[in-house]
């Protein structure tokens, strides 16, 4: 009898902490993707970011709790993303600094995808690209941040990590 209840205890103890490890990831990775399309003139950008690491960052750096990807979502979440990414995220053509547009953000699962985009750029007329991806950087010492950036069918992809957070290519 006595058994039947220390089993019965320590089964929902065990379930609890197998499923607080196997939620948790240990990898701290970002990714992004660069494509030029020739239809718009213009480099569409996807980055991915775990949502778990980006709530803490807003909480850490901005003070907002912003409870990503739940309905409790502070309404001022994106506004704070957008403000981190246009910090850490910078993107120059032949050495120049380009803007570009944050269009918004959606979840996939336990990811944020982030929508930015570069407008206007004749790609016949530039020669060099380099991306300084430092996103999540200041924040976790392990982060890696994948670039991978694709141009009238080349591609390439570099690995940024706070030490190396620039990386630069010809087109």
């Amino acid at each position: 009898m006595k058994l039947k209840k220390a089993k019965m205890l320590i089964l929902p103890l065990a379930m609890l902490l197998f499923l607080s490890f196997s939620s948790a990831h240990k990898f701290y990775v970002s990714v992004t993707n660069i494509v030029y399309s020739e239809e718009d003139s213009a480099f569409q950008i996807t980055s991915r970011v775990f949502i778990d690491d980006l709530d803490k960052l807003l909480e850490e750096r901005y003070g907002i709790e912003a409870k990503l990807a739940t309905p409790k979502e502070s309404k001022i979440a994106e506004e704070y993303i957008e403000k981190y990414f246009r910090s850490k995220f910078v993107v120059e053509l032949d050495g120049k600094v380009v803007p570009y547009n944050f269009l918004g953000k959606k979840y996939d699962t336990d990811v944020a995808i982030c929508y930015l985009e570069i407008p206007n750029v004749k790609l016949s007329e530039v020669k060099t690209m380099s991306v300084q991806n430092e996103v999540l950087t200041d924040l976790f010492d392990e982060q890696q941040n994948v670039v991978h950036v694709k141009w009238n069918g080349n591609k390439k992809s570099f690995v940024l990590i706070r030490e190396n957070n620039k990386g630069m290519l010809n087109l």
